[in-house]
């Protein structure tokens, strides 16, 4: 009898590719497959965790064993996955400030007391940061649904419409700042998804889709919350913002796009528009670029900013789950 259940294998295997897909990357490099050009978390039991990793033409799974061995409980997936990933870090040279401690205290713990240290890049404050904040949720599993490709096609739409409602808010806040000497260099004219998230919609819904559409009550505190910080000229909070959705789509929204396409059957693009940053050139070159910004803004910022904006972070990822909980309740209702 497995130990995990399905859905919470689904959940993890959406969380792991959807957010840290780097990651994924990096594991797969320092356990065996140094010339990988993909990998992705494919599944997991009590015993071990299985990356699906590209090399060249050839793809394999790579199985890589729970550091502390045999697991029963479902917040301990999380913790062997950070313990992975920080062996992963120290095999390859990449210093993740790691202390070899294998114990259970929280990362955002660790995270905070890291966010007052000057030899620690801030961008990398705020990655750490947000290994501890998708909770396992109802949520977590309507996201991981679509990730499988098990989801409806009124599941993927309900996802967009909310993406719409909370780039509205994020955009608007944005377009108020984008001259702001701080601001303005994480904000790119290519990023903009407003037009594409527009162009999904009429296209899944029709032309009268704004008619058709409504905000879940999590969507709507979201938005709510990005417009409070556009009224406080509050730059920290709005990069926290910035950061956590746009670096999001843009990374594990690749694979949203691909496998959606797929399981619908949609064609030149058309429905997942949403996630083309074609635009952008290499978006790895993009994203190293991105955190390269938010190093030099966290040179800017004193200690206690920092972990202000650290918490804003975290504070957008609960609001992202809430907005997935909200949606599998309609969903159970309808």
């Amino acid at each position: 009898m497995a130990i995990f259940d399905d859905q919470t294998v689904a959940a993890v295997v959406a969380h792991m590719d959807e957010d840290h897909e780097e990651d994924n990357l990096i594991i797969a490099r320092a356990f065996g497959a140094p010339g990988a050009v993909r990998s992705e978390f494919v599944n997991l039991d009590d015993t071990a965790g299985y990356w699906r990793v590209t090399e060249g033409d050839s793809t394999r799974e790579i199985k890589i064993d729970w550091p502390s061995g045999k697991i029963t409980e479902r917040p301990e997936i999380r913790r062997e996955v950070v313990f992975v990933f920080r062996e992963a870090c120290k095999r390859l040279g990449i210093d993740m400030h790691a202390d070899g401690n294998h114990d259970s205290e929280p990362v955002a713990a660790k995270t905070a007391e890291s966010a007052q240290s000057a030899e620690t890049p801030f961008a990398q404050v705020i990655r750490e940061g947000s290994w501890n904040d998708h909770e396992d949720s109802e949520g977590a599993d309507f996201m991981a649904s679509i990730m499988r490709g098990t989801a409806s096609l009124d599941d993927y739409i309900q996802l967009v419409v909310q993406h719409y409602f909370m780039y509205v808010a994020l955009e608007e806040v944005s377009r108020q700042f984008a001259s702001d000497e701080s601001f303005a260099p994480f904000h790119s004219a290519d990023l903009l998804r407003m037009k594409y998230l527009k162009a999904d919609l009429e296209f899944l819904i029709g032309p009268d889709w704004r008619d058709k559409i409504s905000a879940q009550p999590a969507t709507v505190a979201y938005a709510n919350r990005i417009k409070e910080v556009g009224e406080e000229a509050w730059i920290p909070g709005l990069v926290a913002h910035h950061y956590t959705r746009y670096l999001g789509d843009l990374s594990g929204g690749q694979m949203i796009a691909k496998r959606v396409a797929k399981q619908h059957s949609f064609e030149d693009g058309k429905g997942v528009e949403f996630y083309n940053f074609e635009s952008l050139g290499s978006l790895n070159g993009f994203k190293d670029r991105y955190r390269d910004e938010l190093n030099r803004f966290g040179e800017t910022l004193d200690d206690a900013e920092k972990q202000k904006m650290l918490a804003e972070v975290r504070a957008a990822y609960r609001f992202n789950t809430e907005v997935f909980i909200d949606m599998a309740r309609a969903k159970a209702t309808a």
